[in-house]
């Protein structure tokens, strides 16, 4: 009978702890978005994008292959 003296003290106090945590979380926002991470997941953008040095010109030809067209048409 005695530890009753101890457990409902101490349950007092865990219960005014999880108040606290729950208070706190609460007035920082954490319950804000609930489903952005869930729609988030299901927007993943999968494809993988070349680093800016290995990205191939765009409009013109690289020497590489106008030497190499060059070989092709004989000239």
């Amino acid at each position: 009978m005695e530890i009753l003296y101890l457990l409902v003290p101490m349950s007092v106090v865990l219960v005014f702890m999880i108040g606290v945590v729950f208070w706190w979380s609460l007035r920082s926002g954490q319950f804000e978005d609930l489903e952005g991470p869930a729609y988030r997941i299901l927007r993943d953008d999968d494809s993988v994008q070349e680093p800016a040095d290995r990205q191939p010109e765009t409009g013109t030809q690289s020497e590489a292959s106008k030497a190499q067209e060059s070989k092709i048409s004989g000239g």
